[in-house]
């Protein structure tokens, strides 16, 4: 385990059991969501080439702009 996560967790513990379940909660179903994910990329490559292929084109037609402004 990571220094960091071993702080988080260490300040987790500290919280009343509801929020420690609560962050418990999210954490897995952002883990379950990353693995469905995942997956879903690895069986279809096609699709996310074509998915980047239409950014890169948004991307160089100019109709894109930075998600931070000033960068």
């Amino acid at each position: 385990m990571t220094k960091l996560l071993t702080e988080a967790f260490a300040r987790i513990e500290q919280l009343p059991d509801e929020d420690q379940d609560a962050l418990a909660s999210a954490l897995l179903a952002e883990l379950a969501s990353e693995s469905k994910i995942d997956a879903l990329i690895a069986s279809r490559p096609d699709v996310l080439r074509e998915l980047a292929d239409n950014a890169l084109a948004e991307h160089a037609a100019g109709r894109t702009r930075p998600l931070i402004p000033g960068t």
